[in-house]
């Protein structure tokens, strides 16, 4: 597939498997990161758990507020980006966190 010279539909596709791959990673990630937390009650872990999951919600969002909600494209993409700086924030506080 030439990306150049992809119909809207073969881009829109490709789209929901990169997203639909991106949700189940992300969600595997955000699992196994509660799942550390549960065992060992670190609040470190459970800020990376919910760090992670926010970002997984950030990258997967954008394109469902488009699609069911006919929200613009550039709202969408806004919010996928305050999700996944809230998310990395979460994240790097986690790090820093003892």
């Amino acid at each position: 597939m030439n990306l150049y010279h992809a119909s809207g539909i073969e881009v829109a596709v490709a789209l929901a498997i990169v997203k639909t791959l991106v949700l189940v990673v992300g969600g595997i990630i955000t699992y196994f990161s509660f799942k550390a937390y549960r065992r060992t009650r670190q609040r470190a872990l459970g800020y990376l758990a919910a760090g992670f999951g926010i970002v997984t919600l950030g990258f997967v969002l954008a394109g469902l507020v488009y699609e069911i909600l006919n929200v613009s494209l550039e709202a969408g993409v806004l919010i996928e980006s305050l999700l996944v700086l809230i998310g990395f924030g979460i994240i790097a506080y986690s790090l820093y966190a003892q």
